[in-house]
């Protein structure tokens, strides 16, 4: 009798599952923890302070509204993004969560016999989307925890149809400079595709991002996704976009299936992109948060990779080991080991009682 597995395709058994962040509620009753509240969960770049106040009030708003199907076209967040991005709405897709756009990139450019150029410590699923669309992995090695884009380049052969660049990088926290990723695009192949991705791009102060919007605007073969999920505080939601050539976004919205972003997400990102005051909070919460746990990261005599963003890469020794047991410490980071950085963990930046509350189970694990 055949199984599941004969009659599938061939190498979809040999792909990877992504390993998410664990969820609250799984650790407390795994380990019995009264009450979810007791874990502080600093293990997948989510906003500490919480989604926007103003998509709060506009997903009370648009519940009532649940039994309707949600605008396909998103009218009113293309708007509203056009209008702040300064590029026009036709060069907008809305998706489910950036990962979504990473994914109608691989349907639309990739298949057998192409490949992908990506750094070899950048986002995983860069990896996922290119096996699963049967398009080889080209990974280049980084150089100090950052993009080589010397070296990329380099890689690029006449099977390559994207170059993946994280900026600012997850789960290294670097960045690349302006100059640095202009000359790269500058220099990559017409017939190559660049997709920035910049999930956590609004996290950093307004004179620290670059405009890669301008590539768009210029008409290079560039795809900038981004997402709701980090600076905005709508990761539950699943709301991010991409920003390409209008012929580019026509591709990319035959392979999107319809009604693929829900009614609630729509009202309460277009609510979000007003919303200054939490832009600028969250900020501010980053920028001390990080100088809070490099200050105690040095206390425990520990290396770590310095960020731009909202979590840092900190070398504990054997990373799985301290995850296991700082999870029975309340404190839930990212084991690095799927990355190849066995010796590391990741820690989000949270409010600064769940720093202190880490920083403490840090030095009580490494105390033995």
């Amino acid at each position: 009798m055949k199984t599941f597995a004969d009659l599938a395709n061939p190498w979809i058994g040999g792909l990877a599952i992504y390993e998410p962040g664990r969820p609250v509620e799984e650790v407390a009753r795994e380990l019995g923890f009264e009450s979810a509240d007791e874990i502080s969960k600093l293990a997948s770049n989510e906003n500490a302070l919480g989604p926007s106040p103003r998509a709060v009030a506009a997903m009370r708003e648009a519940a009532s509204k649940m039994h309707r199907y949600p605008d396909g076209g998103a009218f009113y967040l293309k708007q509203a993004l056009a209008a702040k991005l300064d590029v026009r709405p036709s060069q907008i897709l809305t998706a489910n969560g950036s990962n979504e756009v990473l994914e109608l990139i691989g349907h639309v450019f990739l298949g057998p016999d192409t490949n992908i150029v990506m750094a070899d410590r950048a986002f995983v699923v860069y990896r996922l989307i290119a096996r699963s669309s049967r398009a080889e992995v080209v990974a280049v090695k980084m150089k100090d925890y950052t993009h080589d884009l010397d070296a990329m380049l380099a890689a690029i052969t006449d099977r390559t149809k994207v170059v993946f660049v994280s900026n600012p990088n997850n789960p290294t926290g670097t960045m690349l400079d302006e100059p640095a990723v202009e000359r790269f695009v500058a220099r990559v192949p017409d017939s190559v595709v660049v997709c920035l991705d910049e999930a956590y791009i609004e996290l950093l102060p307004e004179d620290r991002q670059p405009d890669s919007l301008a590539f768009v605007r210029q008409g290079k073969k560039v795809i900038v996704a981004r997402t709701f999920s980090k600076t905005y505080g709508l990761a539950g939601l699943r709301i991010g976009y991409a920003v390409a050539a209008e012929d580019c976004i026509g591709l990319l919205n035959r392979v999107r299936q319809p009604f693929n972003v829900n009614a609630m997400a729509l009202a309460a990102a277009v609510a979000a992109l007003d919303d200054d005051e939490h832009v600028r909070r969250t900020r501010e919460m980053v920028r001390s948060g990080l100088a809070q746990l490099e200050e105690g990261f040095r206390r425990l005599g520990l290396a770590f990779v310095p960020a731009v963003v909202n979590f840092m890469l900190v070398k504990v020794g054997k990373g799985r080991e301290v995850f296991e047991a700082l999870q029975r410490r309340g404190v839930i980071v990212r084991p690095m080991d799927g990355y190849g950085l066995p010796e590391y963990v990741r820690v989000t930046v949270g409010t600064r009682a769940e720093n202190e509350k880490c920083l403490r189970g840090l030095r009580e694990v490494l105390a033995g």
